[in-house]
């Protein structure tokens, strides 16, 4: 699969700044970003490229800063090796996780020791969203919970998941790429009872489970927070990521709509994690 690369300039630049900026890409169909030397390196299947709608988006953006922008086409590369020039180092999470590649050496111990070699996809454990739900997993009680990792990009949260004693797990998203990739890790880390499976919330028809983590964006999860609540079981729970703290009292009133109750939220750098409980 071909893909094009956009590099965004942002003046004065701003890690959070460029931070809102991928979120708000990733809602026209951006779905992979590196930051690089304080540029934004964004990445989109060839066939879902439109020029316009980046215009359109930045037209848009919340921030007064000058944004500029140039993009190519790039063919399929070794993922890995990007990564491993780039940035990708190990990370340790609550004192019990560190996720790491296979390239890498003097691996810090931890009790979860997870194996995570990203191809276009997020799930590394760097972003703040990906670590704010590892920090929900590493509290939970997970021992024969059944589980949905949606959007699951490297599947590093359904691998963990696992390691923590969720059985039937199921890891949806809607990037070939990401559904490869996660088959991938999973034999990297040894782990059973993963089904990976490509596509998105029409797939959950006939799905129950007492755990579901959903850490996408925004609109996704309010387009689809129905369907998570029909597939939770009574008294289950949703965890949802992927966007800001001023978002609560949306996602909140939405939750509501569909009998879940939010419990509580944990904030990093204005990312946000939230738990819902179904009533």
């Amino acid at each position: 699969m071909d893909f094009i690369q956009v590099d965004f300039y942002v003046v004065p630049f701003e890690e959070y700044i460029s931070d809102i900026l991928a979120s708000e890409l990733g809602e026209i169909g951006f779905d992979s970003f590196v930051l690089n030397n304080n540029v934004l390196e964004a990445f989109i299947p060839n066939d879902l490229f439109d020029a316009n709608k980046i215009d359109e988006m930045l037209a848009n953006f919340v921030f007064e800063v000058s944004i500029e922008y140039k993009y190519t086409k790039i063919a399929t590369k070794n993922w890995n090796e990007e990564w491993e020039k780039h940035y990708f180092e190990p990370i340790v999470i609550g004192n019990e996780c560190v996720i790491h590649s296979s390239f890498h050496k003097n691996i810090p111990h931890a009790k979860y020791d997870i194996t995570i070699d990203p191809k276009m996809a997020f799930g590394t454990g760097h972003h703040e969203t990906t670590s704010l739900v590892i920090g929900e997993i590493l509290k939970m009680n997970l021992v024969d919970k059944t589980l949905l990792d949606m959007g699951c990009g490297t599947a590093v949260l359904a691998i963990l998941a696992a390691m923590r004693g969720a059985v039937n797990i199921v890891a949806i998203d809607i990037d070939k790429w990401c559904t490869e990739n996660s088959i991938e890790n999973i034999l990297l880390n040894k782990v059973q009872g993963i089904d990976v499976q490509l596509g998105g919330a029409e797939l959950l028809q006939e799905m129950k489970f007492d755990i579901i983590l959903a850490n996408i964006n925004r609109n996704i999860l309010l387009a689809d927070m129905e369907q998570y609540a029909n597939c939770l079981l009574a008294g289950g729970e949703l965890f949802m990521s992927g966007f800001y703290t001023q978002d609560i009292p949306l996602i909140e009133a939405e939750a509501n709509k569909n009998g879940l109750e939010l419990i509580s939220f944990n904030e990093k750098n204005n990312w946000v994690v939230v738990r819902t409980i179904k009533k």
